[in-house]
């Protein structure tokens, strides 16, 4: 039997024969058990959207609940620091709780905030890297926003919040990447304590933070969207079977069931359109879907891109094997019940592992790329080419970097982690010469390709390293102004940061999607004799957890010198 009870009350048992997790509970000497029922003051939120809440000082995490409610919640997992919980009733709902729109929201991982308010989704982004700052990268933070007209700040096609923060969110969980373990292998930081990974654990009790607080970093509202729906322009959905028919959607959350979805909310209802179109004819066909337990099967994922500014689309049928059944039939249904689709591909990955791409694309039909702008610069995209899912937000993102490089036309600037040139390219049109480095061949090809396209001669692009190229730009005599960096989740490489503090350029720009990485880069490059000026979160996933950050660094000496 299982006793109901609040937080704060030692686990006993009336039974001699106590079950195993009390057993468990009583030696690690926690207050809660599984199977318990409990209530909890939720204090935050996890990077995951997870609510944080506390019983007796253990934290539980529990899915569905937001800061500042009061729930009833049954223990699901314990751990010797933290555990998981399942929402059972919300007691004192918090005024930022809505109505999720989307019926399979809780059921989908695709989303996880659509039971947050707009506005209460920006103030917890933007605290969620106040919080990163501070936490991990020992950095003092204004405790305002930092502008004097932040309140009322628009952005065109963009909307920003800046209301009082009626909680302190919390940063992490267990976290399922091996990206962010490297910063918080098992976090979970709320206002009342924390729980770090090892290697961060002895520095955070003794580290000061690095920058005074009179000269603290400004951290702005985050830009949101005054349409926050419908704002993705690809969809990638795996395919698989139910009940004898075809079904693509996203995974279950924590698994790889497929839930089914004919819309979804934050897609361009065109990719919608496209994706259900696409079932219906492999179902016609009897084409078979792809079986991750046995490997057997044909059609493993659905991808399809649009350009909002060209309205050309682009449909990409991943196969298990070369062979693709009743081909000509494919091709000819798509053109017929979806005219503006300009490019029909095939890209082959016959590999047991959930990436969703092979190395082999084939062109079935059209044009091998579609093309789209993000302000007036033209880009051409392919099947596998990287090119931001939120054109909307990315001008705007993208605006903010070339504001803070602070560009005269008279600057030589460095664009690591180039990618397909989208940053650049931008970049190109305020500088004197920018110089754009990755990693990936195929995407220095495209990014060559759309320099072309724009007709840009002041930018030149090479295949390498950051960390091996840019040192040996700077023995040619390639000396940058601005350095420009955009990395993946992980953040940048070590020896990159080493690089630009032995280059020591005035400014630089740093484009994060991760704010925990983020947070561990600038600081390195603070410790390097860098200060971090400005933070703009951007909300790029709108109903999601994930935010983009534009950082402005300058060179201390400098700063001090405008004093």
């Amino acid at each position: 039997m299982n006793n109901n009870r609040k937080g704060g009350h030692s686990h006993k048992s009336k039974s001699n024969r106590r079950k195993p997790a009390a057993v468990s509970a009583a030696i690690a000497n926690l207050p809660v058990a599984k199977n318990d029922e409990i209530e909890l003051e939720m204090i935050g939120l996890t990077h995951e959207g997870e609510g944080v809440g506390r019983a007796d000082g253990y934290t539980l995490f529990v899915s569905g609940a937001l800061p500042g409610e009061r729930v009833k919640a049954r223990v699901l997992k314990t751990k010797k620091q933290y555990g998981y919980a399942k929402l059972l009733k919300v007691l004192n709902e918090s005024p930022d709780r809505v109505q999720a729109p989307c019926p399979i929201y809780t059921q989908c991982g695709g989303c996880q905030l659509q039971h947050m308010s707009y506005a209460g989704q920006l103030e917890w982004k933007r605290q969620h890297v106040i919080d990163n700052l501070e936490r991990i990268g020992k950095l003092a933070v204004q405790k305002q926003a930092g502008s004097e007209d932040a309140d009322s700040q628009v952005v065109e096609g963009t909307v920003t919040g800046n209301t009082p923060i009626r909680g302190t969110s919390a940063e992490g969980t267990t976290v399922k990447s091996s990206v962010d373990q490297d910063v918080h292998s098992s976090a979970v930081e709320a206002h009342v304590s924390a729980v770090q990974h090892p290697a961060d654990a002895s520095r955070s009790t003794s580290m000061k933070p690095i920058v005074s607080a009179s000269h603290a970093i400004r951290v702005l509202p985050t830009l949101g969207m005054s349409e926050p729906w419908r704002y993705r322009n690809k969809a990638q959905v795996p395919i698989g079977q139910q009940d004898g028919q075809l079904v693509g959607g996203f995974y279950a959350r924590g698994s790889h069931r497929i839930i089914d979805m004919q819309s979804c909310l934050i897609q361009d209802s065109r990719n919608d359109e496209l994706v259900n179109k696409v079932k219906a004819i492999g179902q016609e066909l009897h084409i078979q879907p792809y079986n991750e337990e046995t490997g057997e099967g044909i059609l493993r994922h659905v991808v399809v891109k649009v350009g909002f500014a060209t309205n050309e689309m682009m449909i990409v049928l991943v196969t298990n094997g070369e062979r693709l059944p009743r081909k000509p039939e494919w091709i000819e249904r798509i053109r017929a019940e979806m005219p503006q689709v300009a490019s029909i591909c095939q890209n082959i990955n016959t590999k047991q592992t959930n990436v969703i791409f092979g190395d082999e694309t084939r062109t079935l039909w059209g044009r091998d790329v579609i093309h789209d702008y993000i302000g007036d610069v033209k880009f051409a995209i392919s099947a596998r080419s990287f090119y931001q899912v939120n054109p909307v937000q990315t001008e705007v993102l993208y605006e903010k970097a070339v504001q803070y490089a602070g560009l005269t036309g008279n600057e030589t600037v460095i664009d690591a982690y180039c990618g397909i040139g989208t940053i650049s390219l931008f970049l190109a049109q305020h500088a004197k010469r920018v110089y754009g480095v990755e990693i990936v061949k195929e995407a220095i090809e495209d990014a060559r390709k759309n320099a072309e396209l724009n007709g840009m001669t002041n930018v030149e692009f090479e295949v390498g390293a950051s960390e091996d190229v840019i040192p040996r730009w700077k023995e040619q005599g390639i000396t940058p102004d601005v350095i420009v960096v955009d990395p993946p989740r992980k953040g940048c490489d070590p020896r990159l940061l080493e690089t630009i503090v032995q280059m020591q350029p005035e400014k630089v720009v740093y484009v994060s999607c991760n704010p925990s990485t983020l947070a561990r880069d600038l600081q390195v490059l603070e410790e390097g004799g860098y200060r971090t000026v400005e933070v703009q979160p951007v909300d790029m996933f709108p109903h999601t957890v994930h935010v983009e950050c534009v950082v402005k660094l300058e060179r201390e000496d400098i700063l001090l010198n405008e004093v």
